[in-house]
């Protein structure tokens, strides 16, 4: 099940890195009220209850991973530019722009993100 998870994540990143959108599929009880979790290049977040909102994993600043959540923040730890999960904006470090905003579909037990 590890390998699984480190060849499905490395296969997110690498067509992250290569200019594709990722997309993503979770259940909707395994993104916790509040704050979010990382997926396969998706950045899944619930602010409050029942509302849903993804993100690309790539920081805005210089395309690294962002790879940590941290309540309702999500931090890139390459320069330590940390996000809103609510909003998706920059509250702190060097990314000049928050993060990249995914649509999302949900039939209230699955959520997934919308590459256009």
């Amino acid at each position: 099940m590890f390998l699984l998870g480190t060849a499905t994540t490395l296969a997110g990143a690498y067509l992250a890195a290569c200019g594709k959108e990722a997309s993503a599929e979770i259940s909707a009880t395994e993104i916790p009220v509040g704050s979010g979790i990382i997926l396969d290049g998706v950045i899944f977040a619930q602010p409050t209850e029942g509302e849903f909102k993804a993100y690309s994993q790539t920081c805005p600043h210089q395309n690294n991973a962002i790879t940590k959540i941290d309540g309702g923040n999500a931090i890139c730890t390459s320069h330590f530019s940390t996000f809103d999960l609510a909003t998706g904006e920059v509250l702190s470090g060097p990314a000049g722009r928050g993060m990249t905003e995914y649509q999302v579909e949900t039939d209230g037990s699955t959520v997934r993100n919308i590459v256009n």
